[in-house]
């Protein structure tokens, strides 16, 4: 769609009475491979096509799609929102407003040095092939019964116009693969990992992720745990936690509570609430000085890439814990308004048919100064938990619990034997605030953050350091 189409819209809205207006078309092209135990089991494509408008009419700020995009629906739409508006003005008890913030005019947009049609369907499903192949092959004392892959190659388009001036055109290529998979033995039981690869780009990252090689890794090692692990400690001691549990942990109990639409109430009844109140930003100190998370957007390559947000407003870096200290939260420019402060460019949107709204993109524990055998040399009885098999944490994003897969006992500074599901039950206070060290090694890891009502998967990174844990009290689930 052009830009004078969308233009019209956000004009004859404004003719209509409205106090703000925004028409952003979006377009949503996936291609999709999901096979089971190797076999291809789904196959397709699929385009989603459209175009969201959103407006503020006496303070009812109301959002509707279409995709039907000649001009007459389009009209019909306006006017149909503008009418649902007029209906609730006596309703409202808060009118909704936006902050000034300073909109934005640009493009921007991710690159594929290796396009996504360069390769040839049915070498894809090779490859997916040899993925089970070789998770099955890897695998020597141990069975692996169930494998699952999922293989999506995605390209975002959209174009967003809004009636305070803003204009951005943006189109970002993204690459992901799932990996599932079950380890089985007769005696020692099973366990289950779920692995993942996704950023921004196109084919050439498969050359950069290696799939197979970390999978080899990943079944080799796994095996060991299954049929070897001991149990972990039962006293209090020092833990390394892999990065990627902490990409996960500040994901969960820094990202979601440092939302300011969960703060403010919004998802309470949907995803949860915040032990964050809005009187802590810049003086609730929430964990030690190591305890420095960072919302970036703007990082090249990233899965959560973009470079404005969906109200046009400029991304940038947010620190949400700031040496220990809650420092701001993600804000949109509802939320800004309401707290008196401006928009940070949070607002995103999966496709046309979602209104924008509060969301993570790549979210971090900033990275220390050391190496990770300087990490652990001081160690005289720990343990190392690099990755994770299940987790789970309350509402209000404070008591949360990670059962560890891949872990080694740590006896004078050397990892040792390998342990079996070590527990890690922990409150947000006592995660940051326990942390003495961090490595210097940021590694990220993808995902699909759910959030809203209708729900909305957004694609997001989640990662950081390995940081050492003092005087932790592990649980086990057996060995």
């Amino acid at each position: 769609m052009n830009e004078d189409m969308l233009r019209y819209v956000v004009d004859y809205a404004l003719s209509l009475g409205a106090e703000y207006a925004e028409a952003r078309h979006q377009v949503d092209e996936t291609s999709a491979m999901i096979s089971r135990n190797g076999r291809l089991i789904t196959l397709g494509k699929s385009v989603s096509d459209g175009v969201g408008i959103r407006l503020i009419y006496k303070g009812v700020l109301t959002f509707s799609a279409t995709n039907k995009l000649d001009k007459s629906n389009l009209i019909d739409v306006v006017k149909k929102s503008v009418d649902r508006a007029k209906a609730l003005t006596h309703l409202i008890r808060q009118p909704a407003k936006f902050s000034g913030d300073a909109v934005g005019k640009g493009s921007y947009r991710a690159y594929m040095l290796k396009d996504f049609h360069s390769t040839a369907v049915d070498e894809k499903i090779k490859f997916l092939e040899d993925l089970h192949k070789t998770a099955v092959n890897t695998a020597k004392e141990v069975k692996v019964p169930t494998t699952y892959c999922e293989y999506v190659e995605h390209i975002q388009k959209k174009l967003i116009l809004n009636s305070d001036g803003g204009f951005v055109r943006s189109e970002v290529p993204r690459l992901s693969i799932t990996f599932n998979l079950v380890l089985h033995h007769g005696s020692k039981g099973t366990l289950q990992r779920l692995m993942q690869w996704g950023a921004s780009g196109g084919l050439e990252l498969l050359q950069n992720w290696d799939p197979i090689r970390s999978l080899e890794s990943e079944v080799t090692s796994l095996e060991k745990v299954l049929l070897h692990g001991i149990e972990p400690p039962k006293e209090p001691i020092d833990v390394i936690v892999g990065s990627e549990i902490v990409g996960l942990i500040v994901h969960e109990s820094a990202g979601h509570p440092m939302e300011a639409d969960r703060i403010l109430g919004r998802e309470a009844a949907q995803a949860g609430e915040s032990y964050v109140k809005p009187d802590y930003f810049g003086n609730y100190r929430i964990g030690s000085k190591y305890a420095t998370v960072i919302e970036d957007p703007t990082i090249p390559g990233s899965y959560g890439f973009y470079e404005y947000d969906d109200e046009c407003v400029k991304a940038r870096p947010r620190y949400l814990y700031k040496e220990g200290v809650i420092n701001e939260p993600l804000h949109n420019r509802s939320t800004a308004y309401i707290l008196r402060t401006t928009s940070n460019g949070s607002s995103r949107s999966m496709d046309y048919a979602s209104e924008p709204i509060i969301r993570m993109s790549n979210t971090y524990l900033k990275p220390g100064d050391m190496g990770f055998d300087e990490l652990i040399e001081d160690i005289n009885h720990g343990v190392y938990i690099k990755s994770y098999m299940e987790w789970n944490i309350d509402d209000i994003r404070w008591n949360q619990r990670y059962v560890g897969l891949e872990s080694y006992l740590i006896i004078n500074g050397e990892l040792k034997d390998m342990i079996r599901n070590p527990v890690l039950e922990i409150s947000t206070s006592s995660f940051y605030s326990k942390i003495t060290g961090a490595d210097r090694e940021l590694r990220f890891y993808p995902g699909t953050c759910g959030k809203g009502e209708p729900p909305q998967g957004m694609p997001v990174w989640f990662g950081g350091p390995n940081v050492k844990l003092s005087k932790i009290k592990l649980g086990g689930v057996g060995a």
